[in-house]
């Protein structure tokens, strides 16, 4: 290990007080389904000087997953306040502007907006289910697969029910789009965020215009008052400009009122196209999986797929290329909710263990289970699941009685329940003939070294890298998408990506195991043939 000298690093905090004073720095704001982020760059985008962040969770409300918009605003506000407490802390000063800024969030769901610019109905998110038949009736009109969390599917069905406020709807946008809206005064939308409202044509880089006609004629006069594209947020690409914050907006961000207007803004984005810059996996052949609230895998493609399928959704990156995505709606929250109930453990039996030490040993200690968990199954549905046909969730431990119960089984069966999903989306794609080199993995649960990758490994069967920034996220990759308005006249996202981001990059790879491989395989097998029980509890319970 080498030291810097005091000297050196004298020099080089002042340099990095002066690139923030100056404003040559990209701020990177993503509204996670647990965590509001906010991460501060350098001019070198790969160098975080500073983050902050804030919790919060949705709300089931009528049977629809939402988030109010105050709590939107309180949350961005806390999530700012406590970057700016951070670079004060590490720099002594706060900053007043900056090179570039960025939004990200949870793609798909609905935001629907009136003519005075009022919110129509509460903001359904990605989460919801309830809209199997709208989704069903535009699959098939489009030859596309159209997925329930889809922003036109939320849409098609509020026309399907007639509901009240449909005739009334001037605005549609993501939640990424609403932030960066209320900040610019800009109705726009990067592609990879745009990509999940409606299907892109990757010939014009903009919403499919054929498929526009034919759901103006379907929807007819029940969608009175404007055609469907004008109802969309204009499509925008990596680099290009998105606007300017207003004085309005810096207001919004920073209610103390240091902060200055007038900063130029990247594209809105989705947490997958953040999560393909934050783990440099947007060439052909390259995908990341993503793992949060929920889990998914992207896949740039080097062709089309050859035909539609449920499991897999098609969007783009932030540059427009074509991306498969398998997505599941249950990811790390059930572990999670495992973990706190250890940490209480841990509490009650007088231990003073931090959330992160009781993640360390629980992973740690599933490395030591059987490499098909003992016999052990596990779902983490918590919410439905599209692609195994569930409209809820309930979480689930099964076992037979020759099953092998221990602890080290119990956190590998529930690691090994996050992929499960996962597994059977990708089985469509690896059918499809798609080939893949690599998967970068990124998510607070990759924090733990080692564990979770390899395990990840072992259920893809492909190798399994995880970079420095794994635990950083999508913050970190809008902040990188914003410096990239500085240098689009000059390059091409994916060069930008290698040589100004992740040139010398530490990344870890961890092969398959073939013990892992073979035991995951079995435990999927039980798996799928579980998913009869899944469905008895969700009609029983």
């Amino acid at each position: 290990m080498t030291y810097q000298g005091t000297a050196d690093r004298l020099a080089t905090d002042s340099e990095t007080r002066e690139a923030i004073l100056s404003g040559r720095t990209s701020l990177g704001i993503e509204l996670g389904s647990t965590r509001i982020k906010a991460c501060l760059v350098g001019p070198s985008p790969a160098q975080v000087l500073a983050a902050g962040s804030h919790e919060w969770e949705n709300q089931l409300v009528d049977r629809t997953w939402t988030y109010s918009l105050e709590s939107v605003w309180s949350g961005v506000q806390a999530a700012y306040a406590a970057l700016v407490e951070d670079v004060e802390r590490r720099y002594g000063l706060r900053p007043s502007t900056y090179g570039a800024l960025g939004v990200s969030a949870m793609m798909h769901g609905y935001l629907a907006f009136d003519a005075a610019d009022e919110l129509l109905v509460p903001f359904r998110t990605w989460r919801n289910t309830s809209t199997g038949p709208a989704a069903a009736e535009l699959s098939g009109l489009f030859g596309v697969n159209i997925p329930l969390r889809w922003s036109v599917a939320h849409l098609h069905q509020a026309v399907l029910d007639a509901e009240p406020h449909v005739p009334h709807i001037r605005f549609l946008t993501t939640l990424a789009g609403y932030v960066h809206w209320r900040l610019t005064g800009r109705r726009v939308l990067g592609v990879g965020d745009a990509s999940g409202m409606f299907p892109i044509d990757p010939a014009t880089g903009t919403y499919d215009a054929r498929m526009l006609t034919q759901l103006d004629d379907l929807a007819g006069d029940r969608l009175p008052g404007a055609r469907v594209l004008d109802l969309l947020p204009t499509v925008l690409t990596a680099g290009e400009s998105a606007g300017l914050l207003t004085t309005e907006g810096a207001a919004l961000l920073d209610p103390n009122g240091t902060l200055q207007a007038g900063i130029p803004l990247c594209p809105p984005e989705g947490d997958a196209g953040t999560g393909m810059v934050a783990t440099n996996s947007v060439a052909p052949r390259t995908g990341n999986v993503s793992a949060g609230t929920s889990i998914f895998a992207m896949v740039v493609l080097e062709r089309p797929l050859r035909s539609a399928h449920h499991e897999l959704d098609v969007v783009t990156t932030p540059a427009g290329d074509a991306v498969a995505m398998v997505h599941c709606n249950n990811g790390a929250s059930e572990l999670a909710a495992w973990a706190a109930m250890f940490t209480r453990f841990a509490a009650a039996a007088g231990l003073d263990l931090t959330p992160d030490a009781v993640y360390e040993v629980m992973l740690g200690e599933a490395l030591s289970g059987s490499a098909d968990a003992g016999g052990l199954l596990s779902y983490n549905y918590l919410a439905g699941e599209p692609i195994t046909g569930l409209a809820e969730g309930r979480p689930l431990v099964v076992r037979t009685p020759d099953s092998e119960l221990s602890l080290a089984n119990f956190v590998r069966s529930q690691v090994y329940s996050m992929f499960g999903t996962l597994s059977l989306g990708m089985e469509v794609l690896h059918g499809e003939g798609v080939e893949i080199d690599l998967m970068l993995a990124h998510g607070g649960i990759f924090r733990t070294p080692g564990v979770s990758q390899r395990l990840l490994a072992g259920a893809l069967g492909v190798p399994v890298a995880v970079g420095q920034t794994a635990s950083e996220g999508g913050a970190w990759g809008i902040a990188v998408l914003a410096s990239y308005l500085h240098a689009a006249a000059e390059t091409d996202l994916g060069t930008y990506l290698d040589s100004r981001v992740f040139a010398g990059a530490e990344v870890t790879t961890v092969e398959p195991d073939p013990a892992d491989v073979a035991g995951y395989a079995a435990y999927l097998e039980r798996y799928r043939a579980g998913l009869r029980v899944q469905a008895a509890a969700v009609e029983a319970l």
